[in-house]
């Protein structure tokens, strides 16, 4: 299969949840065989796959996964996205060089994800409590 890379995980409907709630990094490239810039984002997602055995590398066909690619609104691709222990860290549109794709990684990697829990659950009372009814 043309464009498939040997370090990355074919992820489909079938296996999509049970990669993420595995926890752990998750790195995910929403592709298509025809994109050109998926094509030549290819090699720096094969490279960064080898160079981090510890994560979890996934490649997403939006032809042939396109539940997945709807459910995440995905509008052009490459999409890249990146999850931590369940958790959505970073997404963006746009084949990243091999430096940023290495900088990305290495904050996902750094990040406190307690600290990240507590940013969240802050965020979702907040906006739990501006959404109640004033009495």
């Amino acid at each position: 299969m043309c464009g498939v890379m040997s370090n990355a995980r074919i992820i489909t409907a079938q296996n999509f949840r049970e990669t993420i709630e595995a926890g752990g990094i998750v790195i995910l490239d929403f592709w298509a065989p025809w994109c050109g810039p998926c094509r030549g984002f290819a090699p720096t997602f094969e490279k960064a796959a080898g160079d981090n055995p510890d994560m979890v590398f996934g490649k997403i066909n939006t032809d042939e996964e396109q539940q997945i690619a709807a459910a995440f609104e995905i509008q052009s691709i490459p999409t890249l996205m990146i999850f931590r222990d369940r958790v959505l860290l970073f997404r963006t549109a746009g084949a990243l060089p091999p430096a940023s794709l290495a900088d990305v990684v290495a904050q996902a990697k750094a990040l406190d994800m307690d600290k990240v829990r507590a940013e969240i659950a802050a965020h979702e009372a907040a906006e739990k409590a501006a959404k109640a009814p004033q009495a």
